[in-house]
């Protein structure tokens, strides 16, 4: 006997489009941003816990993060298309924004002094810049091995691993892995030096956006922050949604933030002019 798509449980329904959408085009975009202006969104996706993808998008665009889970945490990195040699460098950014985490105003620079992308809208007050990734024998130890050979769509996989597998689309390898921005995630330094995740900061429902300040590669992955001391291997899932907003105006939010910021965000209007 077959089954209808109506008559299976929601949990098994699959997110397919109405047969008068245009193909592979559905609007998930409209559960968890459903205010953003839907002439002007390009694509939206819903990320799997433990899942990773990646995107070559243009100047211009925002990229809307919404934490769909309480164990939300979305490693995100940042390649220049023109050049993947120029890409988002941490140490720069934080010392040149004086300080140890992001939130709205705040630039993601490249090591030529550019912005890749701005945080324009925030809901929580800090991401991580400092936790780097889950890599698998990290992992394993502290969940277990699932692989998909036996486990499927239950597998773990790392942070690491999937990034790896992202930006090996575009020909990057190992030796191009740089430190993410782990949005949704808070970790602080004590007075010792010692690392600390918050496990207690509630982020369900959180959002954060990045405007893209240059073309640029996008990969992410939504496995678990390394530091994360909760157990059992539970990433939550996370919605992105990518919309056309336009480069940053002149009275731009991020350019009154900091001088630093104004400095990168002028090297990319030069830069694109060029």
């Amino acid at each position: 006997m077959t089954t209808s798509a109506s008559t299976l449980p929601p949990e098994h329904t699959l997110d397919n489009p109405p047969p008068t959408a245009p193909v592979d085009v559905p609007a998930l975009w409209q559960r968890f941003a459903p205010e953003l202006p839907a002439e002007r969104v390009v694509f939206s996706e819903i990320i799997p816990g433990g899942g990773h993808w990646s995107w070559r998008l243009s100047r211009g665009t925002a990229l809307r993060f919404v934490a769909l889970d309480e164990r939300a945490n979305c490693s995100v990195v940042l390649y220049a298309a023109h050049e993947k040699l120029e890409r988002y460098n941490m140490p720069d950014s934080l010392k040149a924004q004086h300080t140890a985490h992001y939130r709205a105003g705040h630039v993601l620079m490249s090591d030529m002094g550019r912005s890749l992308a701005s945080f324009t809208a925030d809901t929580l007050g800090w991401h991580d810049p400092l936790g780097a990734l889950l890599d698998t024998p990290t992992m394993e130890a502290k969940y277990g091995a699932q692989r998909f050979e036996a486990h499927r769509n239950a597998m773990h996989r790392s942070g690491r691993d999937g990034l790896l597998i992202e930006t090996g689309k575009y020909g990057l390898t190992v030796r191009d892995q740089i430190a993410p921005v782990n949005l949704f995630s808070k970790v602080s330094v004590d007075a010792d030096g010692r690392f600390h995740f918050d496990a207690q900061r509630p982020v369900r429902g959180a959002m954060v956006e990045l405007r893209l300040d240059m073309d640029v590669i996008v990969a992410l992955s939504t496995a678990p922050h390394p530091l994360d001391p909760r157990p059992g291997y539970a990433p939550g899932k996370v919605g992105v949604a990518a919309w056309r907003c336009g480069p940053a105006p002149e009275d731009d939010a991020c350019r009154r933030f900091r001088p630093e910021c104004a400095r990168a965000l002028h090297n990319s209007d030069v830069f694109a002019l060029s």
